[in-house]
Formats: structure tokens, sequence, C-alpha cells
């Protein structure tokens, strides 16, 4: 069981970096296309961004919960 701790972190640091990059990409092409839609260069891409940060940070905090309930 203790052979497959490497592949548990591997699993969950990838978890975590997809779920922030996703939703922080989500946020800044969904601001892009506000912006672009209603001629308001940036502020829907910094209202975009952050809200797709704080989804990320959002989802890494129940991965981790997920992941670590099982200890």
């Amino acid at each position: 069981m203790n052979k497959n701790r490497p592949f548990r972190a591997m699993a969950i640091y990838s978890t975590i970096l997809a779920q922030l990059a996703g939703s922080m990409l989500i946020g800044i092409f969904g601001g892009l296309a506000l912006d672009k839609h209603l001629n308001t260069i940036p502020l829907f891409l910094i209202i975009g961004l952050l809200a797709g940060l704080s989804t990320g940070v959002y989802a890494m905090f129940r991965t981790l919960n997920y992941f670590n309930s099982g200890d």
C-alpha cells in the first residue's frame, strides 16, 4: 500500500493543476468574449480572471478534502 503513495500524490497534483488552470482559462476567455461584445476592454477580463481563480481555489479545497477523507 505504501508503494502507491507517489502515484496518489501525482494524481492530487495533476487534478489540482487541471482545476486551477481550467477554471482560470474559462474565466479569462469568457471575460474576453464579454469585453469584445460589450466594448469594455479590461473590465470583464479582470472579473473573469478573479472568478476563475476563486472557483479554482474552491475546487482545490474540495479535491483536497475528498482525497484526505479516505485516510
